[in-house]
Formats: structure tokens, C-alpha cells, sequence
């Protein structure tokens, strides 16, 4: 942040994530070396606080970089903007399936490794920490943390296409028909993944395509004969990755978006996304975050770290992240944000994220997932954002 402009410095928005990262950094520099589980549970506190007070920082960033769009050269604003989202939103975290360890290869975004550290203590203070006793049942050995082992892809569609036609069904009234989803491929492939992050990128990718759909059909003036058509959802498993497709016949992507498909600053929609932005104080990033209302969580949420193990195992129910709780947002509301931020998702767990776009058709999206252990994070990547 430091070397942007001054004058985009300023701006009230970055300021403020500024003066949280420099607030962060002098309290955690404070903490003496942990030797006792009393060390270590306050230590929890501490960043369990400093993850809340973080929750801001994805909305003013994102309103900061909209406002000075014209200050800097659009390429430049995106880099920057995608740098610091690597940094607070994704780790280079990676997992062995086979010997159950983390390892860290030499820079680990902030957020997700306060999570882990929390998930972790949370798992040792669990029955389950201590799989051999007697008293125990061996519940949460599919989890390191955060990390699930044994993350299905055919589950974790089905299970966010459900918590999406809930969404869209209230945002869009329930006499309104919205397409099912046509699941085919390796349903049965398995590999380790941060559930929460996952999540959120086939989230968005559904919840896009069943937007498109259903906006399609409302302005064509026969709509659809029948049922509207299926979204196409295509599991592939190689040795060292996973492909998900989603295919829609939403229409496409319409000409005047499509260059500005992955940018945060530029944009025909800007100012009605700097509008929509102002009405979300808190953002986690997370799938679970969207909600219906206030009061009613999605069939996603679980309430507990406990829960989570048990039904995942058993029921294949969602694990949240540890935010999940802490911030909510109406589904309806577009932000323009849930392309990019699935792309920096993916990148930096060594996958992809590709759209291609047919128009007066729809919209095929390729989402590349690296089975974490059997890939080294691109190190490249990691390299040009450690240059920034």
C-alpha cells in the first residue's frame, strides 16, 4: 500500500484498511513467545479480534479502488487489488492426504492461517483430539483444521446448488422457475480442499448462471416453453487436478461486461456497484455469508467446529469457515466482486478459473482445482506479488 500514489493513499477508504493492517501489526509484534495453553488461548482472542475487525477491509478496498479508478491505469489498480486480496484472503497453505500434515513454504496469508491456528487449538480441545480412548469416536480425523481430506466435488455442487435455488428463489419470488442442474462426470472424486473457499467459487458460478437464466427468460417475450434449461455441471478427475464445468444458456455475457469480466475498478456498472457496496459493512468472502435474512442462516451454516466434524463425516453437511457467522449480506445484491475473488481463489491454490462466452447462448465456466499435496502453489505467481 505503501507504494501506491499518495493521493490514492488518502482516499478515506484505503486509509482505513491501512490503519487496520499497521493497528494488527503493532498488537500481534506484542505477543510474547506462547509456552502454556493460557499463552496460546489469549492469543486466540487476540486474533480472533483482529479477524472481525478485518471484515471490513474486503468492502472499503473494493469501494477505495472504485473511487480512484481514474487516478491510476486500470491494469496497475487490478494488480494492486489482486495482490492484496492474494495476501489477506488466500494462503499458501499446503496439504499432505497422506501424512495429515501442513506445512508452511515461506509466506501464509494472513486470514486463512488465523483460521487454521483457531481450527487446530479448537480440534485439541475436542474429544476427537485423542483418537485411541475409549470414550472417544474418531469424528474428526477427515479434517486438519480447516483443510477437508476427503472434499467430494459431486457433494459440494449439489450441496451449493441447494443453498443457491433457496437464495435465488427468494430473491426472485417463488412462483419464478428456475433451472435445475444436470450432474455428470467423476462424482466420486475425492481430494483435499478448504471447503469455505470452494464453496464460494462454484457458489458464484451457479449462482451467475442461474441469474442469467432466469433474467433471459423474464425478457424474452415468449420466455421459455416449459421448464427453463438445465445447468450443465461436468466433474472431471485427472492424476494431479480436478475440472468442474458449469454450462448455462443464460445468453452470454453481454459485450459492453465482458472486458471488464475480471476487473475491480472498471466497469459500464461502477457506480451502481460503489452503491451496492456502501450497503455491505462486513465482507468474509464466504459462501455462508449470503443469507435470506438476518435471522435465518443458510442450510450451509452449522454453529459449531463440533457440528461441523460430525456432520461432514456423516451427512456431508458444509464446514464453515470460522467468519461465516460474523457477516451477512443480501443475495440480491451485486457487487461485481464474485469472478474475481473466485479467480484469486483458485490462482492461489495453483487452479484456474476461465469463462467462455457464446452470445445469444450462455456461458461455459472451467474451474481447474489442484488436489493440494501433489502440486507446488505457483511459485511465479508468489513471486511477482512478493515484487509488488
Amino acid at each position: 500500500m505503501q507504494t501506491l500514489p499518495y493521493v490514492v493513499v488518502t482516499n478515506p477508504h484505503i486509509s482505513q484498511v491501512y490503519e487496520l493492517y499497521y493497528k494488527a501489526f503493532e498488537s500481534l509484534r506484542k505477543v510474547r513467545e506462547i509456552k502454556t495453553l493460557d499463552d496460546n488461548e489469549n492469543f486466540c482472542k487476540k486474533i480472533s479480534q483482529t479477524l472481525q475487525e478485518h471484515l471490513t477491509v474486503i468492502p472499503k478496498l473494493s469501494m477505495g479502488v472504485i473511487e480512484c479508478r481514474d487516478l491510476m491505469k486500470p491494469e496497475d489498480m487490478d494488480k494492486f487489488m489482486n495482490t492484496i486480496l492474494r495476501s489477506v484472503c488466500a494462503p499458501m497453505l499446503k496439504c499432505s492426504a497422506k501424512s495429515h500434515q501442513l506445512t508452511d513454504p515461506q509466506r501464509i496469508s494472513r486470514r486463512v492461517i488465523a483460521e487454521q491456528h483457531l481450527a487446530l487449538t479448537e480440534t485439541f480441545n475436542s474429544p476427537w483430539h485423542f483418537p485411541d480412548s475409549p470414550n472417544t469416536s474418531n469424528t474428526g480425523t477427515e479434517f486438519v483444521g480447516e483443510v477437508f481430506l476427503k472434499c467430494n466435488a459431486g457433494e459440494v455442487v449439489n450441496r451449493c446448488y441447494s443453498t443457491i435455488l433457496s437464495l435465488c428463489s427468494a430473491a426472485y419470488g417463488a412462483t419464478t422457475s428456475l433451472p435445475t442442474i444436470h450432474l455428470s462426470g467423476h462424482l466420486d472424486a475425492t481430494f483435499p480442499y478448504i471447503l469455505s473457499h470452494l464453496e464460494y467459487i462454484i457458489g458464484e458460478l451457479l449462482r451467475n448462471s442461474i441469474q442469467a437464466v432466469v433474467e433471459r427468460q423474464k425478457s424474452s417475450p415468449r420466455g421459455w416453453e416449459g421448464t427453463p434449461p438445465a445447468i450443465e455441471v461436468t466433474v472431471c478427475e485427472a492424476p494431479q487436478h480436478v475440472i468442474i464445468r458449469v454450462s448455462d444458456q443464460g445468453g452470454g455475457i453481454p459485450q459492453d461486461i465482458l472486458p471488464h469480466l475480471w476487473s475491480f475498478s472498471k466497469g459500464p456498472r461502477s457506480s451502481q456497484r460503489l452503491e451496492n457496496l456502501n450497503q455491505v459493512p462486513k465482507m468474509a468472502a464466504t459462501l455462508q455469508e449470503l443469507r435470506v435474512s438476518s435471522d435465518i442462516p443458510t442450510p450451509l451454516h452449522t454453529p459449531s467446529h463440533y457440528e461441523q466434524h460430525g456432520k461432514s463425516e456423516h451427512s456431508g453437511a458444509g464446514h464453515d469457515s470460522s467468519l461465516s457467522s460474523l457477516s451477512s449480506r443480501p443475495p440480491n445484491l451485486k457487487l461485481g466482486m464474485g469472478l474475481p475473488l473466485s479467480r484469486v481463489y483458485a490462482e492461489y491454490w495453483a487452479g484456474s478459473l476461465e469463462l467462455h462466452s457464446l452470445e445469444g447462448y450462455g456461458v461455459d465456466a472451467f474451474l481447474q482445482i489442484s488436489k493440494l499435496g501433489n502440486k507446488n502453489e505457483q511459485l511465479t505467481m508468489r513471486a511477482s506479488m512478493d515484487a509488488v
